[in-house]
């Protein structure tokens, strides 16, 4: 596939443009390049999981390095013939094609399709400790880290609305959790729940995480108390990065816990020619789930662009037919997808 440069917008038209070169993308990618579709990935270089040892839960490669994950997917993706750009989408906007997609280089991706994969940016709070350990001895969820914190000390920081339904999760793993307000107010039902599997909370400001430069030694509060832990759970707010493809008309929907693109079972949103998948629109799903959803997205993308290449063949026909004088074709029957 031809290179574009800035201002060569007649360059190779794609059939779709996967913004976001994580699971969800890549996997709609390798199902699109293997429908025989034009297919470019752009992919920022800044995937969510990246701080963690490994992908866990995931069918035959569980505990793959984020890292290695990516890099074989994309080997899939261009071994079919698909192209992988590394760089940043920074505008999209509607063209007669379907979408023009700006880089930061200034290059312009012409498309039929969008697929927006960018998953989410976590918003974590800010208490000295938690950034530098996130993916490793500061965790958020359970089907991803509780193994490997099994029957180990827990923290858990409250800093969202599900932070006490965190901590009964985590109990699944360890007997040995403990919960920090932070001050915060827990609800009552909250604090019965947890009293009813004897998780104790500790009131009062947090100072800090502590680690022992590799790992998690504890939770030092604003009274310089020390609460010695081996992990601490927090809850990020979530939030899919859409500054991109405001022009398009996409707008956030705010959940409890961050916002989304708003979609349908198969990934399809409120603009036309616009689909999302992974924790873009479902800030729940793991990897297996992120790639799951590109992939029911893809096909979507397909079965649209079949038959819209359908339609536009039968409206060729119809139009020679007609200057010949010849009678226009019956109907031909819709795809039964």
């Amino acid at each position: 596939m031809a290179k574009d440069t800035v201002g060569n917008r007649a360059a190779t038209l794609r059939d779709t443009v996967v913004v976001g070169g994580g699971a969800a993308g890549l996997s709609a990618a390798l199902t699109l390049v293997r429908a025989r579709r034009r297919v470019t990935v752009v992919d920022a270089g800044h995937p969510r999981n990246s701080p963690s040892a490994g992908v866990h839960g995931l069918l035959a490669l569980d505990g793959v390095s984020p890292s290695d994950l990516v890099a074989r997917g994309r080997r899939e993706v261009q071994g079919y013939g698909g192209e992988v750009l590394d760089g940043e989408v920074v505008d999209a906007s509607v063209a007669s094609h379907g979408f023009d997609i700006r880089l930061r280089d200034g290059t312009t991706l012409p498309t039929r399709t969008l697929l927006i994969a960018t998953g989410v940016v976590d918003e974590l709070p800010d208490i000295p400790g938690v950034r530098e350990q996130w993916g490793r001895g500061v965790l958020h969820c359970p089907y991803c880290h509780g193994w490997e914190v099994r029957d180990r000390r827990i923290g858990v920081l409250v800093t969202g609305p599900k932070s006490a339904d965190e901590a009964t999760l985590f109990h699944q793993w360890s007997r040995d959790i403990v919960v920090f307000t932070g001050g915060a107010r827990l609800e009552e039902q909250d604090r019965i729940n947890l009293g009813a599997l004897g998780i104790p909370i500790v009131s009062g400001g947090i100072s800090r995480v502590e680690t022992d430069g590799e790992r998690v030694t504890g939770v030092r509060l604003e009274d310089d108390e020390l609460v010695s832990v081996d992990a601490v759970v927090v809850s990020p707010r979530m939030k899919a990065p859409l500054e991109p493809f405001t022009e398009l008309g996409l707008k956030a929907t705010e959940v409890a816990v961050g916002s989304i693109i708003e979609t349908d079972e198969f990934g399809t949103t409120g603009v036309p020619g616009v689909w999302a998948a992974g924790n873009t629109s479902d800030l729940m799903a793991q990897v297996g789930g992120a790639a799951a959803q590109g992939v029911k997205a893809a096909q979507h993308i397909n079965a649209r662009l079949v038959l819209d290449d359908l339609n536009r063949t039968i409206g060729a026909r119809e139009e020679a037919d007609s200057a010949e004088g010849t009678p226009p074709p019956r109907p031909h029957p819709r795809p039964g997808r």
